[in-house]
């Protein structure tokens, strides 16, 4: 039976909350009811995070693990993902558990009447350099694709707009993903912001939230501003 919900965790070094965060995100799922896929993407982990994927994988129905040779970043995470969803439906999450798998249902709520929804998250406690370094990216956007739908964390969207759209945005940061949704506001389509809760990570340390990362994606998405 083909998928309605495609859903995609996102690891990377996250021994430590992987198996946590999967039965959270597995209970959810079978609590809608609903045909799913679970798809643990490995990108490229030096950990034991990749033991304990496959041990995930068989314990539960549906549910595969796709490997990076190599650490790909966060942009070859989503590029995968895409190229593997099956279902009617989409979303990722990160393997740290900040994001509670109740976001899924509500997302899944608004979707049927929707072509994406993106989630944001209110009042989120940040250091000066990580709110800094947000609003210039956040400025940078508004110049360069005018103004964009409130947006941070997770997402969900229709499969077929990934059939609709070529992306072109290549390398480590999250540019691609920024793509979709420019192109899928650009095409008129429908898109709902919800607010999220987030919660602190059980262990392990941020992987994108830092300069280096940033900057990387700034320059993706400069480069982008020439195909949209």
């Amino acid at each position: 039976m083909k998928p309605v919900l495609s859903v995609f965790l996102m690891a990377y070094n996250e021994a430590g909350s992987i198996e946590a965060t999967a039965s959270e995100m597995i209970g959810g799922l079978l609590s809608l009811g609903q045909p799913f896929e679970f798809i643990i993407v490995d990108d490229g982990s030096t950990d034991e995070t990749p033991e304990k994927a496959e041990i995930i994988a068989s314990s539960y129905e549906n549910t595969r693990v796709v490997r990076h040779g190599n650490n790909m970043g966060l942009g070859g995470v989503y590029r995968t993902g895409f190229s593997e969803a099956e279902g009617e439906f989409v979303t990722f999450f990160p393997a740290d558990g900040q994001f509670p798998a109740s976001i899924i249902g509500e997302f899944f709520g608004a979707i049927k009447d929707n072509d994406m929804v993106l989630g944001y998250i209110p009042g989120r406690k940040s250091s000066i350099l990580a709110k800094g370094l947000s609003a210039v990216e956040k400025a940078i956007y508004g110049m360069l694709f005018g103004r964009l739908p409130k947006f941070q964390g997770i997402l969900m969207f229709r499969r077929s707009l990934l059939d609709e759209f070529t992306l072109v945005s290549s390398g480590r940061g999250w540019a691609v993903l920024m793509e979709l949704i420019i192109r899928t506001k650009r095409a008129g389509k429908s898109i709902k912001c919800m607010p999220t809760s987030m919660r602190q990570r059980g262990s392990g340390v941020s992987k994108v939230n830092n300069l280096p990362t940033i900057f990387d994606n700034l320059k993706q998405v400069i480069a982008l501003r020439r195909y949209l």
